[in-house]
């Protein structure tokens, strides 16, 4: 299939530094910004700028409009070089593209849905409401590994997943017909990421100019999955955001950023024979956590470059939000080109990304110095050894040598399990026991490490070998293979190794996250009943990048991540409790042990079976057609034209009130006036702690809604499913268990877990939801307090979303993590900080006052607005606050009560 459609976009460049260009490659003509010709005419040593920032900086010259990007901003760029790679100043990026996974690309469809409801409310035209920049959402968080173990495993899944999430892919599809610049990959083709990587990339895009130019400029992107981070593999500058900023993208607004601190890591050296590269990536995991990359970009550089696959480069990069790092880039090289060639793409891009890498600097060669970082680390391949990480962190690395004695000190310091190291209980109805540390899942899932054919290849070959000697996994252990696209369940057919995969059990369960994102579906009653009754501490082997507890399966309290092969290794011997460098794996066929270096392939082997298996004609058939799904996609049903037809009855998709009265003029802003608290949280509270996420309890608001719905607990499905229907998400807002709201405390005085506040008027203890309906009933606004931080961790839309919907106005916090802060905006929510020194604790609140906030209407970024505080004894007081609107575009935002009202009313203007 030929390269995405490009979309006409007219370049926005004052081009104050006269750099617009023409490149000619084999015929044909490209328009593109030269960063040398930029350097020439004033942008003084940018051609020392490390890749990563020279990216960032040739979206600023192409996109400079002396608002969103100004020449001050392009100047910023230059002279990092000289502030030693620092920079305080914030600039907005255009990605060229937007990447969604199923969970948080339905709400970004939703909204698109309700605005061109709301354009025909403004008497405009709905053909109007497209993304204004490509977007791809690839359904890929849906499958769960029900059947396992059997041939018929797949299949089975398969159906299930279509039965519980039949309404939401009635919408998907709706809008893949609806709406221009939008594609869905359907279910059962791979992990976003991976197809991002194998077909969707391209390194350098193109776009048709209104004046009939092709222009050319370097792939970019953000995704609303964390993990997008591995295409920067590929040399494509992308990571996780979310919901709300993907929308922003799609809609052709700016991403907010700070210029980035770079650090460069440089690798030297080769890996050594029987070393993966998932055990290089959690030591460079390890490493750049110990090292601090938070908000930071990674920047790879060096000879060990060119002992790196593009599958092992790609392994890296996806864990970036692993080791806490914005990104983890590697240049354009030879082997990027390589790459591009043998996965399909075709001739005169991969000609294209050549000549333009080349032209602009960003290509890179032996003989090419090292670029100008903030700071650097460095590693010897060479002393990579094989590994794994746990048993609860992703920088938990442990080499294998040390497992065993790794998990028998953490169950007696972690898990407080002295002197049960031999316990050992009866299954019920099976012949064997359990015990501490014995693996009962040990799966082959996630994007990480199911993008790379070395270790792929290698966990075949080690199957092999081990069903010639007669072993296969224990009996009390999951399996299952998740592969990341149809590619590699296509070369493991080829290779003929998916056979002796099925024999040690290992069968194909699906495409698509499984049991890296908890998708790890049920133990066996009985296997479950024996870890609970008895209190054991079990352990999950999986080839993902997070372990944290309680994200696998809530019977399993230790987590490892280990290679593919290691993965296999581990379901052989049913336990983490071995050394597998120096103990028997089980007893072979012929009675003899069987060891871990007994069948552990070569890496000449792996090599050998890789250069026979893996062809570009391979990935061409397999993208051939990527877009239409099988059978079961086929079959569905949904309506068409540019309106959706909302079902009512719908638990999982519902149209969201945002745009309901809304006219084709912003109301003037006027202030809020007594207000009450909804909440008073105290530091460093997540997007974790105010979205909803995980599972839906019955005694909840939303569990009791979905009853009320007709709803049964068993098909309550989770938060992340139901995140296109905000009747369940409000009703989640702030309902996390953990989450303490300091104006609910027991009776001798401890502030009490679980999202509940107090209605103040009549001292009742309500869920916040239920609060918040009763205020709104009142017709009286709410406000939250909180200390610092507020809103790190993940970025998640519906902790905006949600917020919005509970009738919140504004938000004043000592501090804010900046995209929750920018979040807030966009949902029409003023997010507001206290002065240094000050804080709600320090004014002696305690969540019975109410609260008025002046000088709204003529508001003005980062303007100092006066809150008025009258306490419960009559008592008040003045505080002054500073607004965190921060900019004239994130004010007009406001104005208008959010990012999506602003669009809509400019389009139909």
């Amino acid at each position: 299939m030929s390269a995405p459609t490009t979309v006409t976009t007219a370049p926005a460049s004052l081009d104050s530094f006269k750099c617009r260009k023409t490149l000619s490659v084999d015929g044909q003509a490209y328009v593109y910004y030269s960063l040398p010709e930029a350097e020439k005419n004033g942008l003084t040593g940018i051609s020392k700028l490390p890749y990563s920032m020279k990216v960032l900086l040739e979206n600023l010259l192409r996109h400079e409009d002396g608002r969103s990007v100004t020449k001050a901003d392009i100047v910023a760029m230059s002279e990092w070089l000289t502030n030693t790679g620092k920079a305080e100043k914030e600039i907005g990026f255009r990605p060229a593209r937007v990447l969604m996974q199923d969970f948080t690309g339905v709400p970004a469809v939703v909204d698109l849905a309700a605005m061109r409801d709301g354009m025909l409310t403004l008497g405009g035209d709905a053909k109007k409401i497209n993304p204004l920049v490509p977007v791809d959402l690839v359904i890929d968080h849906s499958v769960i590994v029900d059947a396992f173990g059997n041939a018929d495993a797949f299949a089975k899944n398969v159906e299930l997943e279509y039965e519980r999430n039949g309404e939401r892919y009635v919408f998907l599809k709706w809008g893949q017909d609806a709406f221009a610049n939008f594609r869905v990959v359907p279910p059962g083709t791979g992990i976003c990421h991976q197809v991002n990587l194998e077909y969707l990339a391209q390194t350098v895009w193109t776009a048709v100019t209104p004046e009939g130019d092709t222009l050319a400029y370097p792939d970019t992107l953000v995704g609303t999955d964390s993990h997008t981070t591995m295409v920067n593999g590929l040399a494509v500058l992308g990571w996780g955001v979310g919901g709300i900023e993907a929308e922003a993208a799609m809609l052709g607004q700016p991403q907010s950023m700070l210029i980035p601190e770079v650090i460069g890591f440089k690798l030297t050296g080769a890996l050594k024979e029987g070393v993966t590269a998932t055990d290089l990536v959690l030591t460079v995991t390890q490493m750049l956590r110990k090292k601090g990359v938070v908000n930071k970009f990674v920047e790879f550089y060096g000879p060990g470059l060119d002992h790196l696959t593009l599958a092992d480069r790609a392994t890296i990069a996806n864990m970036a939000p692993e080791y806490g790092a914005t990104c983890g880039f590697f240049p354009v090289d030879g082997e990027t080109l390589n790459y591009l060639t043998i996965s399909g793409r075709e001739a005169a891009r991969i000609a294209l990304v050549e000549a333009y890498s080349k032209a602009q600097g960003l290509f890179r060669t032996k003989e090419a110095g090292d670029p100008v970082f903030t700071d650097t680390l460095e590693l010897d391949l060479a002393t990579v050894v094989p590994s794994v990480a746990g048993p609860k962190r992703p920088e938990g690395r442990i080499s294998l040598p040390d497992v065993k004695a790794g998990f028998l000190a953490a169950l007696e310091t972690e898990y407080k399990k002295p002197n049960e190291q031999g316990k050992r209980v009866p299954v019920d109805g099976h012949g064997y026991k359990l015990g501490h540390g014995d693996v009962v899942i040990a799966a082959i899932t996630s994007c990480t490490n199911t993008s790379n054919p070395s270790v792929l290849i290698a966990a075949g070959l080690l199957a092999r070998n081990a069903a010639a000697k007669g072993l296969k996994a224990k009996p009390w252990v999951k399996t299952s293979l998740a592969p990341g696209s149809q590619v590699v369940a296509a070369y493991l057919e080829k290779a003929g190794l998916q056979k002796h995969l099925d024999k040690v059990g290992f069968n194909l369960v699906g495409f698509g996250c499984t049991t890296c994102i908890g998708n790890s579906g049920p133990l066996p009653a009985e296997i479950s009943k024996s870890i609970n009754d008895n209190s054991l501490v079990a352990a999950a082997v999986l080839s993902g990048n997070r372990n944290f507890e309680g994200r696998v399966s809530p019977d399993v309290q230790a987590n490892y991540l280990a290679s593919p092969p290691l993965v296999v290794a581990y379901a052989l011997a049913g336990t983490v409790v071995r050394d597998l460098s120096t103990e028997p794996l089980a007893t072979g066929s012929d009675g003899n042990p069987v060891y871990l270096k007994d069948i552990w392939p070569s890496n000449k082997e792996v090599q050998q079976f890789i250069a026979e298996n893996i062809t570009r004609d391979l990935f061409k058939a397999r993208y051939a057609d990527v877009f239409r799904g099988d059978d079961m996609w086929a079959t569905i049903r949904t309506s068409t034209g540019l309106t959706y037809g909302w079902d009512d009855k719908s638990t999982y998709v519902q149209n969201p009130p945002y745009f309901q009265g809304i006219t084709k003029t912003a109301v003037p802003l006027k202030d809020i006036e007594g207000a009450r608290v909804l909440a008073l949280f105290g530091d460093k509270i997540t997007t974790d702690h105010i979205s909803p996420a995980g599972s839906i309890k019955a005694a909840s608001p939303a569990g009791k809604y979905l009853l009320d719905e007709g709803v049964q607990p068993a098909d309550f499905n989770q938060y992340g499913t139901r995140r296109g229907n905000h009747e369940v998400m409000m009703r989640g807002t702030f309902a996390n268990i953990r989450i303490k709201n300091h104006m609910v405390r027991d009776a001798s005085g401890n502030v009490v877990e679980g999202g509940y506040t107090i209605h103040q008027p009549t001292g009742e203890r309500l869920a916040i939801y239920d609060a918040a309906q009763r205020y709104a009933s009142e017709g009286v606004p709410l406000v939250v307090f909180a200390g610092i931080e507020y809103g790190n961790g993940s970025s998640r839309d519906w902790a905006a979303k949600g917020t919005n919907l509970l009738g919140v106005k504004a938000v004043v916090a000592q501090s804010f993590e900046r995209i929750h802060r920018s979040n807030l905006v966009g949902m029409g929510i003023i997010p507001f900080v206290f002065q240094a020194g000050s804080g709600w604790e320090a004014l002696g609140l305690d969540g019975s006052e109410k609260i008025t906030l002046r000088g709204l209407a003529d508001l003005r970024p980062r303007q100092i607005v006066e809150a008025e505080i009258e306490k419960a004894d009559g008592s008040s007081l003045t505080v002054p606050l500073i607004c965190r609107i921060d900019t004239l575009d994130e004010l007009e935002y406001y104005r208008n009560g959010g990012i999506l009202q602003y669009v809509l009313r400019n389009l139909a203007a």
